[in-house]
């Protein structure tokens, strides 16, 4: 087991969502001990079946717990939204706490569930960051297989490979398209395929739609769904007015480079260093831990991309609240020349107040002009885009 950098105030009641897999209940196991909560799982097939059919009767299986001041732990809430009526009369009358996890707020949103109206914080956790796993990262294993915390336990190559599909299929296939209230399943099927071909790309919804056959309308609720359910994000174009900014096209990236490898049916290929789709899912890898790590310290930042209409571009740029811009070129080279960041010294001149750096894949730092050249172990906790495990 793992130490996470997300820390969980129980103080107050609150949701942890996170997709499945990532490590909730074990986090909340870590952090409330059976003396200080009580556990419901849904997934438990008896106990689903019955406070579905009479969510009242979760009452008496908690009352005790309440009355000793137990954390009310209940596992997947969005298996029984009506639980959350419950959960909100006992915040309100008897100051209980309930910590309530589940894989994403769209089911309960879209069901009008109770929200707990601002009694509750929210919590989103991801797969393994580099820094969790101390001792125990490898650059190489990461790339390949992703870092859910399962395959940490698993030391066979095949066991992996099944364990990935098992999950894709499983998880990926059935609970999310489950998520989505169109009636024709094959369209979202289909694009599943294409999102993770268009892994860290920029999204052209007419395109993609042409390609599964449906009304561009439905592509971008369907990366809404991705995105809800916490198996990717988008990166918004950087663009100094927050209007433009919204009117360009996004980048897209999934969570876990394992999960989309798998979804790319190229999981069980070696990445081979030097090579695009190694660069590819290096820039990927590096994008999904600051942005993790950002959320982990409830960051007030934003990420997004720069690219100019000759196609020069800026891998990652973070603002951040009272804190200099970062303008981030990712090269998995394990050397750098002054031509790999023309384009980067020339676009971050015009970004006020901005700071060029490149993460690399060596292990010397360097300068290059105005660009620091760190290595990215060393950059993403300098720079404070990841705390120390």
């Amino acid at each position: 087991m793992y130490k996470r950098n997300l820390t969980v105030s129980t103080k107050r009641s609150f949701f942890l969502f996170g997709a499945r897999g990532t490590g909730k209940s074990t986090l909340l196991e870590s952090t409330l001990s059976k003396d200080q909560a009580l556990f419901i799982d849904l997934l438990d097939p008896g106990l689903y079946s019955e406070l579905q059919a009479y969510p009242e009767k979760l009452l008496p299986i908690i009352s005790d717990a309440i009355d000793k001041e137990k954390v009310i732990v209940i596992d997947e809430v969005q298996r029984v939204p009506a639980l959350l009526d419950i959960a909100h009369q006992l915040i309100q009358k008897k100051k209980a706490i309930f910590a309530l996890t589940g894989s994403s707020a769209r089911k309960l949103k879209r069901g009008s569930a109770n929200m707990l109206a601002g009694r509750a914080s929210v919590y989103n956790l991801y797969p393994l960051l580099y820094t969790e796993l101390e001792d125990d990262f490898n650059l190489k294993a990461a790339l390949e297989w992703g870092t859910l915390p399962e395959l940490f336990s698993i030391n066979e190559r095949d066991e992996k490979l099944r364990f990935l599909q098992a999950y894709t299929e499983t998880y990926i296939n059935q609970e999310i398209i489950a998520e989505q209230i169109i009636r024709k399943l094959p369209p979202f099927r289909r694009f599943l395929n294409v999102a993770a071909q268009m892994n860290g790309k920029i999204i052209n919804a007419s395109k993609i739609a042409a390609d599964v056959k449906t009304d561009p309308s439905n592509i971008q609720n369907y990366f809404e769904i991705l995105e809800d359910t916490l198996v990717g994000f988008k990166l918004e174009a950087y663009h100094s007015s927050i209007r433009k900014r919204q009117r360009q096209k996004p980048k897209f990236y999934w969570f876990d480079t394992g999960v989309v490898r798998c979804l790319q049916k190229q999981v069980d290929l070696e990445l081979r260093p030097s090579t695009s789709v190694y660069g590819d899912i290096f820039e990927s890898f590096i994008i999904s831990q600051i942005k993790t790590g950002l959320q982990y310290q409830v960051s007030q930042s934003s990420l997004s991309y720069l690219m100019t209409k000759e196609g020069a571009e800026i891998d990652l740029i973070v603002e951040r609240s009272g804190k200099e811009t970062l303008c981030i070129e990712i090269k998995s080279s394990t050397s750098i020349r002054e031509q790999d960041l023309t384009n980067l010294i020339k676009l971050s001149r015009d970004i006020n107040n901005s700071k060029a750096v490149c993460l690399y894949n060596g292990d010397r730092r360097l300068s290059i002009g105005s660009v620091d050249i760190i290595p990215w172990m060393d950059g993403l906790i300098e720079l404070e885009l990841v705390n120390r495990g």
